[in-house]
């Protein structure tokens, strides 16, 4: 039975859609955020109801919220919520698959390989493969230490939503002009900006780099909650403003703390997740309140990531290596 919870909106107001919380699929449903299986959810959902599904599934290394099981079971649970994911989105709609790797006794499994295979036998086609940077994560001490995950972007079709203009990036070079042909001598960019490429960076001054350089949700980050593994909300922004418009239905069936649906939401589209952990369940709804109310912490789409200066304390070399070095 759907249970409905009114939000507070005298800090926000949104252009569409009443700021209701529903538990149960409706087709006038603005937010929809179920506290359970994302399989008993998808079984509400009608064929081709959603435009763009975007996701980071639980990838089977033991995290509080799952247990690990070999890879080969893991890939065959994965297999059938695709094929529900599948069944969900409409023709010219979008899947986004974020992954990064399963590690099975010092052994790298790249997920984002394995998932491609089970998508590409679905029927559907890869358009990117894009590369999340990041420049903290986990330490190793006997590989190099990783520092990116990958979005699978795949459609069903060539005829897909695509609004290139929504994400476009400062060119670096705008004032270059074409040297022959008859456009001679004006602009040959566009005024709006340049494609960001499929290795994304959100970082002003770094576009020419062409890295996603979005910060992971650790300890100082303003978005952080007792989530393990958070989605930064900017991280799915660029996907919603390009892949979809609004209006549209925007699914997370591993929603967490609800990242993704809020991403949806400050871009006037809709929302549906699921989260089968309650404590986690219970923050999403928390921070979908404080982003109607004006008061959830967000980390601003484009803002620079913190460089030191060398003048921190933490940026300085230790007393104690100085004299082991001899400086």
């Amino acid at each position: 039975m759907s249970t409905a919870l009114k939000i507070n909106k005298h800090k926000y107001e949104s252009r569409l859609f009443t700021t209701e919380i529903s538990s149960a699929y409706s087709r006038d449903s603005s937010i929809v955020f179920y506290n359970g299986r994302a399989e008993d959810l998808l079984e509400s959902l009608p064929n081709q109801s959603v435009k763009l599904v975007i996701t980071s599934p639980p990838y089977n290394i033991g995290k509080s919220y799952e247990t690990k099981i070999s890879i080969e079971d893991y890939l065959a649970g994965q297999e059938r919520i695709i094929e529900e994911l599948i069944r969900v989105v409409s023709l010219d709609g979008s899947i986004c698959w974020q992954v990064g790797n399963y590690v099975d006794n010092g052994e790298v499994f790249p997920l984002d390989i394995f998932f491609y295979h089970l998508f590409k036998k679905k029927g559907l086609l890869l358009i990117n493969r894009i590369i999340w940077y990041f420049g903290h994560g986990l330490h190793a001490s006997k590989r190099f230490s990783g520092r990116y995950e990958t979005i699978l972007w795949f459609t069903k079709s060539d005829n897909y939503t695509f609004n290139l203009d929504n994400i476009r990036v400062p060119s670096k070079y705008p004032g270059k002009r074409h040297f022959k042909g008859e456009k001679i001598g004006l602009p040959s960019g566009n005024p709006l900006g340049k494609n960001p490429s499929d290795i994304w960076e959100f970082v002003i001054r770094d576009w020419d780099r062409e890295l996603w350089d979005i910060p992971n949700v650790k300890s100082n980050h303003p978005e952080k909650t007792v989530h393990p593994c958070q989605f930064p909300i900017e991280l799915v922004e660029r996907c919603v403003l390009a892949l979809t418009n609004e209006g549209d239905f925007v699914l997370d069936p591993y929603v967490g703390v609800a990242s993704s649906l809020i991403a949806a939401l400050k871009h006037n589209r809709r929302a549906i997740g699921a989260e089968k952990e309650k404590d986690y369940y219970e923050i999403g709804k928390e921070r979908i309140h404080a982003f109607y109310n004006g008061q959830l912490k967000i980390r601003p789409l484009g803002k620079e990531v913190f460089q030191p200066t060398g003048k921190e304390k933490v940026s300085q070399v230790p007393v104690e290596w100085r004299k082991k070095e001899g400086l």
